[in-house]
């Protein structure tokens, strides 16, 4: 059997149940196959070119998954993509990914633009335990119809852009099949497993941190449309889901709400947390209230997603930390001397090595030479690791905040801000400053009435003056990505304006 993503689904009995659609339907191991085998076989006879992508516009559905899994097994790539993306964003993608198929639903916006593009359309539905394409353009007249293997991408995704314009990635099915290895053995996922998808499948915390990681666990996954709140809990005990994957942004919204939704005192076995710092508060709330392990997990793009996590008990699981490397290589290395690795507790850039991590960028030369040194991957972020082989963030690299020399990470601030009993959320962020080049300023949603020299003063018993934000600015929301992720820069240039 060829080492490929789709045969993930050999870990599945024929007679469980590998995805629910809440309301709508439930298909078996035993017919998930069939429905990917189908779809795929169509797709292929449409026409399909070796690693090609192939675009998949679909909200979090069975659609989704199934049209996911199929482009896999073909020998093109799947290059999922946020089905709410304006015009000018799906312009962007489509010229930069330059498809050679699109998979999406009748009636999406992205139709009448692929066309204009001369970008080949499909649209699928899926029910009564079937899958229908329609194809919208003429087969193609030439047809690759060679199989994929494990060397081969099957996935192409963005970077989030938090410094620049987003960056392709292609992923090879060993690449993912490493990854979901590794997180199976972290959170000893199986096929008693069900997992609650509150992300967004176009993404990597959605669809490896959760589906495809459950499946390959022979587990089952819960698709509701889209995350509610309110239904969140439901769900939970109508399915006796185990485990569900959240940014911290969500685990907060069902912290502040759990009461009024009536939370159980004990939940899940257990909860993860990735994509965004989880400030040490907040974990402890989580963990008091929904009576189950908080694990704080580390994950990229260019990783296949997971790189460390807080392990599962009785391990220790530090708050603050992103815990320790799961089936990774991490080191620490100087910013001063580029391909020095420093030792225990002393903070540099923080890189990578495996199996699960991509081999370049695509058709980006200068980003690829910055990327590698001496075989280590380049992540970005600033970090520590403790005598005790945690992992520690301090921030990205690019994001720190320079006040006259002094470097000050924002993350250290938001911390500190967090603690404050009026705030929800915080998020500081460098601004410009004639005297000190920069200064810190911070935008904050909070609960009650509260003075900014009131927040100032409370930073003051914990962090230097220096670090103590100039201004604060209060917000109902902060600006978002459409994974829930807050963007530093998003944030800075929203409140300039």
């Amino acid at each position: 059997m060829k080492n490929i993503l789709p045969n993930i689904l050999e870990s599945g009995k024929d007679s469980d149940i590998a995805i629910s659609v809440p309301n709508k339907e439930e298909i078996s191991y035993k017919n998930l196959k069939i429905l990917v085998d189908e779809l795929s076989k169509k797709i292929t006879s449409f026409g399909t070119q070796n690693e090609k992508p192939i675009i998949i516009v679909l909200k979090n559905n069975a659609e989704f998954m199934i049209s996911f899994l199929a482009v896999t097994k073909t020998n093109s790539i799947a290059a999922p993509l946020n089905p709410d993306f304006t015009e000018e964003e799906f312009n962007f993608y489509l010229d930069d990914i330059n498809p050679s198929l699109i998979i999406t639903t009748e009636g999406h916006p992205v139709i009448s633009q692929a066309k204009t593009k001369g970008v080949p359309v499909s649209t699928v539905s899926f029910g009564n335990g079937s899958i229908d394409i329609d194809f919208q353009s003429e087969e193609y007249a030439e047809k690759d119809m060679s199989e994929p293997n494990e060397n081969n991408s099957c996935l192409f995704l963005h970077t989030s852009g938090t410094t620049s314009r987003p960056k392709g990635v292609p992923l090879k099915h060993k690449n993912l099949l490493k990854s979901l290895d590794n997180i199976i053995n972290t959170y000893n996922l199986s096929g008693d497993d069900i997992a609650l998808v509150v992300m967004p499948l176009f993404h990597v915390h959605g669809l490896i941190g959760v589906a495809l990681s459950t499946l390959a666990s022979g587990g089952q996954i819960v698709i509701p449309e889209k995350f509610s709140a309110s239904n969140f809990w439901g769900l939970q005990k109508e399915y006796n889901a185990t485990w569900y994957s959240a940014v911290p942004t969500i685990h907060q919204i069902l912290l502040i709400r759990a009461d009024q939704d009536q939370a159980p005192k004990k939940s899940f076995r257990f909860i993860r947390s990735c994509s965004a710092a989880l400030a040490p508060s907040v974990l402890v709330d989580l963990e008091e209230r929904f009576g189950a392990p908080v694990l704080e997990a580390y994950g990229m793009t260019e990783a296949s997603h997971q790189m460390s996590s807080n392990p599962m008990p009785p391990e220790e699981r530090k708050a603050g930390s992103v815990g320790k490397p799961t089936g990774v290589e991490i080191n620490i290395m100087s910013m001063e001397s580029m391909g020095d690795m420093l030792e225990t507790n002393k903070i540099g850039e923080v890189v990578i090595k495996g199996e699960n991590v991509t081999s370049g960028y695509h058709n980006n030369d200068d980003a690829n030479k910055d990327s590698y040194v001496s075989g280590w991957f380049r992540t970005g972020d600033q970090g520590f690791i403790d005598e005790d082989g945690y992992l520690n963030l301090t921030g990205r690299i690019k994001e720190l905040i320079n006040r006259g020399g002094e470097k000050i990470s924002p993350l250290e601030v938001d911390a500190v801000l967090l603690n404050h009993p009026s705030v929800n959320e915080a998020v500081c962020f460098a601004f410009p400053d004639e005297k000190y080049g920069e200064v810190v300023h911070a935008a904050l949603v909070t609960n009650s009435e509260v003075t900014e020299k009131e927040i100032q003063e409370f930073c003051s018993n914990s962090i230097a003056s220096f670090k103590i934000p100039e201004k604060i600015h209060f917000a109902n929301e902060l600006p978002r990505t459409a994974t829930g992720k807050i963007q530093r820069r998003n944030v800075a240039k929203h409140f300039a304006e």
